[in-house]
């Protein structure tokens, strides 16, 4: 379960009263963001609010995250190791449904003490596509974690696809969460738990689409080669010609 937040004055930076346990700088700041982040709007908080609010220099800040919406990815990882380290094997012989819904709640559990901040800040960023798609990436790398501590596997054809549904349905949950104050959050509960049965219906559709275009890509695959092995016998051209396959292939990735 999540902690209880801080009160109102009390700080974990460098500025705390002595024989106050000091968190390590990138703890601290992430800290301090979300203190600052519940009293006012995302906008107005600059770095310099918040080195000063978790007692670092901007050198330590800077050493630390190179902006203010990295320390949000800070945050998404410090949560990522509070679910990972509250993991159990106590629900290893139910269904992937059950698993995957607990470890969803105890994410939402350790967010908890941070809902005031996190409400301002999904506002804030809502309506700006840069930060969203940013965001997008910091929780497709969580939700992996997520999923992996549910017993549930992100590789192979549909791994992304199955990972992204994830993404998706825990922030239609946040919102149905943000917005919850019940503490039995019977409203947050029911929504994650339509939200899991749709996904699993959609991976249900996804897979049998596969399966049956099977040889559909298998053919298209062999074309494809078939050109590729072409051009390569056609192209005699060297690089210093400016030939297109002379670079890294590993740039087109």
């Amino acid at each position: 379960m999540a902690r209880n937040p801080k009160t109102t004055g009390e700080h974990d930076g460098a500025g705390d009263t002595p024989g106050a346990t000091r968190l390590p700088p990138r703890e601290a700041i992430v800290e301090a963001l979300m203190r600052l982040a519940a009293e006012q709007p995302w906008n107005d908080i600059e770095i310099g609010d918040i080195a000063r609010e978790a007692g670092v220099s901007l050198a330590e800040f800077r050493e630390c995250y190179p902006s203010k919406g990295a320390v949000l990815g800070g945050f998404a990882r410090m949560i990522d190791k509070q679910v990972l380290d509250g993991a159990s094997d106590d629900l290893d012989d139910e269904p992937t449904r059950e698993r995957l819904f607990d470890v969803l709640m105890r994410r939402l559990d350790a967010m908890d003490p941070y809902k005031p901040a996190l409400r301002r800040i999904a506002f804030a960023l809502r309506g700006d596509p840069l930060s969203l798609a940013a965001l997008n990436q910091v929780a497709l790398n969580s939700q992996r974690f997520m999923l992996a501590s549910a017993g549930i596997s992100t590789e192979g054809p549909l791994g992304r696809i199955k990972l992204q549904g994830v993404v998706i349905a825990f922030a239609r949950t946040m919102e149905v969460w943000l917005d919850d104050d019940d503490p039995a959050l019977a409203r947050t509960m029911a929504a994650l738990d339509r939200e899991i049965r749709n996904g699993e219906r959609f991976m249900e559709r996804a897979d049998d689409v596969r399966r049956l275009t099977a040889p559909i890509r298998a053919l298209a695959q062999s074309l494809t080669e078939r050109g590729r092995r072409r051009r390569r016998r056609d192209d005699t051209r060297n690089e210093d010609d400016g030939n297109p396959l002379g670079g890294d292939p590993a740039a087109a990735i």
